[in-house]
């Protein structure tokens, strides 16, 4: 089997290994081929070492099941899969909360080989079938979408709220298509021409950097993974008002927590969110990922895709490691 293999404790480069077995699946797990892989903002984290990582990177995918035991009439099913993996018995899980679990696997990300492969292995309770009208070059975006859904699970969003999206890079195109639902005044910080011809696209407003008030917004969601951004969001947010984090920082924030207090400004974190709400928005077009893809490249050259996903400016890169074309 061939995968996308990253040691980062050895070098930031992942390597194309060929010679890895295909996994086996567990009790209760399902073997998933893979049609199409995301790259995520997190996966070139991991290759500049932002956390520990030995094995297969990747963790937004659509595949196919070809083998579980414990679900014969599951194989050849198209399924999206969330990417926690908890252990079933600590405080967390028993509690519902299994995607904080305090032993989790995290696909191609924590402890468990991910999406830049040939195959893959999840629990079967992890995957979801993927609506026959919704093609695969949209359901691989299901993952960052249920995690831009995620933003509204957590803050109350309506038509009386002014909502500010810092960061108009993969994830925070999506977390404005899914909060422009809402009814919200909504616009988006965009440094790049690309960022900002996809949302003039879909009728989201665009703002500069220097175009941001001070403490002019309800909600600042924060999703550009710098310091920088969570600055701009601190300045943006009215006093009273949320900030709401969807970003995986790569340095220490320094905070001001005495004007966070005095401001009674909340902080919240945010990470993945609902998949079956996500396949819903997907499946009836309310939103539409498409637009989003800037290229498809083979698994052969995984390395190419993931160095234009870290230019300035770029939106989604796929993986193709099977026959799928976009």
């Amino acid at each position: 089997m061939r995968g996308l293999w990253l040691d980062n404790a050895v070098s930031p480069r992942p390597r194309l290994r060929t010679d890895l077995p295909v996994p086996t699946p567990g009790p209760g797990e399902a073997l998933v081929r893979i049609r199409l892989a995301g790259i995520c903002a997190t996966d070139l984290a991991l290759c500049r070492g932002c956390y520990p990582f030995r094995g297969i990177l990747g963790h937004e995918m659509v595949g196919e099941i070809v083998a579980a035991a414990s679900a014969p009439e599951r194989i050849g099913e198209r399924v999206v899969g969330e990417i926690n993996i908890g252990c079933g018995s600590c405080r967390q899980c028993r509690a519902g909360r299994a995607n904080h679990c305090e032993r989790r696997q995290v696909l191609g990300i924590r402890g468990r080989d991910g999406a830049f492969a040939d195959y893959l292995t999840l629990p079967l309770a992890n995957l979801h079938s993927v609506p026959a009208g919704v093609v695969d070059a949209a359901a691989v975006f299901c993952e960052p979408l249920a995690a831009a859904l995620r933003v509204s699970e957590l803050v109350p969003v309506g038509p009386d709220i002014r909502v500010l999206v810092v960061g108009a890079g993969r994830l925070g195109q999506l977390i404005a298509r899914v909060l422009r639902l809402g009814g919200s005044e909504l616009a988006v910080v965009a440094r790049h021409a690309s960022q900002r011809r996809a949302l003039a696209a879909t009728g989201i407003d665009w703002l500069d950097e220097a175009d941001v008030g001070v403490g002019d917004w309800d909600l600042v969601v924060e999703a550009t993974g710098g310091v920088g951004g969570f600055e701009l969001a601190r300045r943006a947010v009215r006093p009273g008002g949320t900030i709401c984090m969807k970003s995986t920082y790569r340095t220490p924030l320094a905070l001001d927590a005495a004007r966070l207090v005095v401001d009674e400004v909340r902080l919240v974190g945010s990470r993945c969110g609902p998949f079956a709400p996500a396949l819903r928005l997907l499946a009836s077009g309310l939103v539409d990922p498409l637009p989003l893809i800037d290229d498809c490249l083979p698994l052969a050259a995984g390395n190419t895709a993931l160095d234009r996903a870290a230019e300035p400016g770029a939106l989604k890169l796929l993986i193709a490691p099977g026959d799928t074309t976009v």
